[in-house]
């Protein structure tokens, strides 16, 4: 018996004690201590019931949807993230912000929306689909793109509405879009002529292809093609300041999953990552 109860103690994962917080391990011990001592094997299934409950489920996949310009940073938080939640996996959508918020309002299975706007967040929380408050967890800022070479000669946003460029945009809807229309107005520049793509990936893309001589995105989305592109800074007073919430989403399918992700995007691991991103703190 002394044997079958220490086997029915190692049951309850040691990982989940080291990585839970310091509140949770004061529940988690006595646990640990009835898996020990309890009737077998009710107990067994009853401690492992009682230690996933308040935890990303052991197998489960967590979905965030976020939005493009966290591409690259939030793939490093999700495998930074299954790391510390072993046998939990996360995944992606990323679009831009507007779509996403289409999409959850239309009934998507999501656990988590990141947004690089207040708006659509707020379009999302209007519809009763966020748990909670919205949290801020980054900031962002604006820069003009060209190819290598910079062929235009371009050296400020008014010079994109010079005859003969060809300039990427994303779509008024989508947040770089609207940011980028506030950007013009402050330099007191034309919104020139330009393609309306639906995220800010689309833009680089453009512009890194060749397929147009500027785009607008932001500064976090040089960094992955750099070798392709060049950068005309934007002044401060021309600039604006993108503002990303990130909340959990009421139709969950692992509410709890949710909760420790934006927890850990919130955290100093998650903050490094952004920062090494060239994201800006919340």
């Amino acid at each position: 018996m002394r044997q079958e109860r220490r086997g029915l103690a190692c049951a309850i994962p040691g990982w989940y004690e080291r990585d839970v917080t310091e509140t949770e391990v004061k529940i988690l011990r006595p646990v640990r201590l009835l898996c020990a001592t309890g009737p077998i094997p009710l107990v067994q299934a009853a401690c492992v019931a009682a230690i996933l409950a308040g935890s990303a489920a052991w197998g489960a996949t967590l979905t965030v949807f976020a939005a493009a310009s966290l591409t690259e940073a939030f793939r490093t938080i999700g495998r930074d993230f299954e790391a510390a939640h072993p046998g939990t996996k996360v995944e992606f959508n990323f679009a831009g912000s507007s779509t996403l918020a289409r999409q959850i309002i239309e009934g998507a299975p999501a656990d988590v929306f990141a947004s690089a706007d207040d708006e659509n967040m707020k379009k999302v929380a209007d519809a009763g689909d966020v748990a909670g408050t919205p949290k801020p967890f980054a900031h962002n800022r604006l820069v003009v793109i060209v190819p290598r070479g910079n062929p235009k000669q371009v050296k400020s946003l008014a010079d994109l509405s010079r005859q003969g460029m060809t300039v990427s945009l994303a779509a008024p809807a989508v947040p770089v879009g609207k940011y980028a229309a506030e950007a013009f107005a402050k330099a007191g520049a034309t919104v020139p002529e330009a393609s309306r793509e639906a995220d800010v990936k689309g833009v680089v893309t453009r512009v890194s292809m060749g397929e147009a001589d500027a785009g607008v995105v932001y500064v976090t989305d040089v960094a992955p093609v750099k070798d392709k592109l060049e950068t005309v800074s934007i002044p401060d007073a021309q600039n604006v300041v993108a503002s990303y919430p990130i909340a959990e989403l009421k139709a969950a399918p692992d509410a709890a999953g949710a909760r420790e992700f934006v927890a850990y995007v919130l955290s100093q691991p998650g903050q490094g990552v952004l920062a090494d991103a060239g994201f800006l703190p919340p």
